[in-house]
């Protein structure tokens, strides 16, 4: 990982650079089964990670939006 072992305590940014470097990797055709395997699944939680850093920055955005919307009325 890029900061961190551990998925979880990577920022949208680290993570996404993560997903971007093990992408790279599994284009290797000569990658063993094994390895491909192991970064697939990696890819996946920094995939999923990065969808719920997104969401939770959606979600912010829209609170304050909506608030501001309310301070205005």
């Amino acid at each position: 990982m890029t900061a961190t072992n551990n998925p979880d305590e990577l920022n949208y940014e680290q993570a996404r650079t993560e997903l971007e470097r093990v992408v790279r990797a599994l284009d290797d055709p000569e990658l063993p089964l094994d390895e491909m395997m192991a970064l697939w699944e990696k890819g996946e939680k920094l995939a999923s990670l990065c969808e719920q850093r997104l969401e939770g920055a959606r979600a912010r955005f829209d609170e304050v939006t909506r608030a501001t919307e309310s301070d205005e009325n």
